[in-house]
């Protein structure tokens, strides 16, 4: 299994005339196969559902037999990772293809963000766009997070700075998805609201169920399609389904979910050794506060997920479609003092991500490579048999052949991002190496370097930058080469 690092990746790109994303990848099936030969998707990513939130992994005391079920029937990549951990910039790369600067989602769309520019672009090439002119159906349903909200607001500013963040979203905006059931940002989790497809801005749908429950409904409905009034059912089909929980606030969760817990206590759920159960106020009392509802929604996103698996078997579907589960990024739920996303740390950038597809993607398999949120578009495509029409310009690199079992080039590390959008020469950059994780945060007064070994301290502990000075130096030249490929200021700044 060939390791290879980012400068070695762009030569090879180069050499090739192809752009990253035209390695590693291995089709099943030749570029001229007919739409309706291809297989379905289904792509299932809840907000903010960490890695470790899975029983099968055996880190966080949680409840998910559909997830260790699939996980026992597909491939695990158990070092996936969120590049950017916040909501817009993860899609924003799942759906391009490309880094925060050459997309420019560089932080959460919506009205107050400093940079006023945060948004995904119309002609920027997506994911769906390319599915749509291979003759997929393409269904969207749920959290979008992608368009910036424009007045006259569809909804009344939040209090403290925190400015709108749902909007309509125009069909012409909605890049290839011919299904539509969305939303841009709300976290109203029991009283949730979408724009229907034809609906106009004035038109929100809304409903007194919890948004999963709902989601998997209408998820369902779409298989199903028995009216055949939601897609074309000759031909093949693309569903995202974008849940908003996990993610805050943690209390709107069904109750069933929470009895499942029993009378477990914080002391029982937070068993991670880089939760400190002794301190009384912060994070970690919210975390001990909370962290039986958020296991409960991760235990309730299961069970709906297992809905929607049925319906595919039911509907004999099972065999020929591609099923993902995955997330925009974890939550720390008072890991090293920390809530929420938008850290280095394992909690926060690793993400979940589980594919099936019953006979060409091994059974009960693992893989750690190092699997960022760009390289999913081209994979996907690489993996449909669709390599060929990988846009130009995506910045993600096909690993096809690796979810198909294949001995091929794997790279050496991951990017870490946390972008100031005001004052983007500050924040972190970082790397995740299969060993290390490394970042430099610059701020006005300096910089300070952090570098965890992760074979000898998995919970991320200890800093021991100043005690292993050649293994840093090697990764600043490897980080400033993902900033210089990338289109960063932080390399020029």
């Amino acid at each position: 299994m060939k390791k290879v690092n980012r400068r070695e990746f762009i030569k090879m790109a180069l050499a090739a005339s192809g752009g990253l994303a035209a390695l590693g990848g291995e089709s099943i099936m030749g570029q001229g196969e007919s739409a309706a030969t291809r297989p379905n998707l289904v792509f299932v990513f809840p907000d903010e559902m960490r890695r470790q939130a899975m029983a099968f992994l055996n880190e966080d005391p949680v409840i998910t037999p559909n997830l260790d079920r699939l996980a026992g029937e597909g491939l695990a990549l158990t070092s996936a990772v969120s590049n950017f951990p916040v909501c817009s910039p993860y899609r924003g790369m799942l759906m391009t293809g490309k880094y925060p600067f050459s997309n420019g989602v560089i932080s959460n769309c919506f009205s107050a963000d400093l940079a006023k520019t945060s948004y995904l672009r119309q002609a920027d090439r997506c994911l769906s766009d390319v599915l749509r002119d291979a003759g997929y159906n393409c269904g969207y349903i749920g959290k979008w997070h992608l368009d910036r909200p424009h007045e006259p607001y569809v909804e009344p500013p939040r209090g403290g700075g925190w400015g709108v963040w749902d909007e309509f979203v125009p069909p012409e905006r909605r890049h290839g998805f011919g299904f539509w059931y969305s939303y841009n940002c709300y976290d109203g989790h029991m009283t949730p609201h979408y724009w229907t497809t034809g609906a106009s801005r004035d038109e929100k749908t809304e409903i007194r169920e919890w948004s999963v429950k709902h989601e998997a409904d209408v998820a369902i409905e779409y298989i199903e399609n028995s009216d055949g009034k939601r897609r074309d059912p000759d031909k093949p089909f693309a569903l995202f389904v974008a849940h908003n929980p996990p993610h805050m606030p943690f209390n709107l969760v069904p109750d069933e979910y929470v009895a499942r817990y029993g009378d477990r206590t914080y002391r029982d759920l937070l068993t991670r050794p880089n939760v400190d159960l002794s301190i009384e106020d912060g994070p970690t009392a919210q975390a001990k506060r909370w962290v039986k509802h958020y296991f409960a929604a991760v235990t309730g996103i299961d069970e709906h997920l297992g809905r929607i698996l049925a319906c595919l078997k039911e509907q004999d579907l099972e065999d020929n479609t591609i099923v993902v589960f995955t997330s925009d990024h974890g939550d720390m739920m008072g890991s090293h003092d920390l809530m929420h996303k938008n850290q280095i740390y394992e909690e926060s950038f690793g993400v979940p991500f589980i594919i099936r597809w019953p006979g060409k993607v091994k059974a009960g398999t693992r893989e750690d490579m190092l699997f960022s949120a760009p390289d999913v578009m081209p994979s996907l495509l690489g993996l449909i048999g669709l390599q060929g029409m990988i846009p130009e310009g995506v910045e993600g690199t096909d690993h096809s052949g690796v979810l198909l079992g294949k001995s091929t080039a794997r790279p050496d590390s991951a990017l870490y991002m946390h972008i100031n959008p005001a004052s983007p020469q500050y924040g972190r950059r970082g790397l995740r190496t299969p060993r290390y994780t490394f970042v430099v945060e610059r701020r006005k007064g300096g910089e300070q370097m952090i570098l965890h070994d992760n074979e000898r301290d998995p919970y991320q502990l200890k800093n021991v930058a100043d005690q292993s000075k050649p293994v840093v130096a090697e990764l600043t030249k490897e980080l400033n080469a993902w900033l210089e490929s990338t289109g960063d200021p932080w390399a020029r700044a």
